[in-house]
């Protein structure tokens, strides 16, 4: 079961990671912003904005895969490690630089699910030593 949720949690974060970098791809490539119609076909003709459609679409079925058999709780927090690898990606895709703010919110991001994962494994035993008395 270990071996699902990590293979499922990386596709996750592989899925919306691309979604939300093409998304922002297509923003550059479609500037500058203007409600217009030109904007509407510099968006709709740049490919990055079908590729974020596409990693949208994947990131929801396979979270709707993890949901079946993953905790709701350590599977939500677990979903949100997603701002920190489109950090490290933007880090080196856009040169967005590191902040002090972008260190402390991984910490606290990575910390948040590692606490959580630790509680859900041991209510799980709990559970497990209820059921065998």
């Amino acid at each position: 079961m270990a071996r699902f949720y990590i293979i499922g949690f990386t596709v996750l974060l592989f899925f919306d990671t691309i979604a939300q970098c093409s998304f922002k791809l297509t923003a550059i490539h479609a500037e500058p912003l203007a409600m217009s119609v030109d904007w509407l076909v510099r968006v709709f003709t740049n490919p990055w904005i079908y590729i974020s459609i596409a990693g949208y679409i994947l990131t929801f079925f396979t979270w709707m895969t993890l949901l079946k058999k993953a905790p709701v709780g350590p599977a939500f927090a677990a979903s949100h490690f997603e701002v920190v690898t489109v950090m490290v990606v933007s880090i080196w895709l856009f040169h967005e630089p590191i902040t002090l703010f972008k260190l402390i919110g991984t910490i606290l991001i990575i910390s948040g699910i590692l606490f959580l994962a630790l509680a859900e494994s041991k209510l799980s035993k709990q559970e497990s030593n209820n059921l065998q008395r």
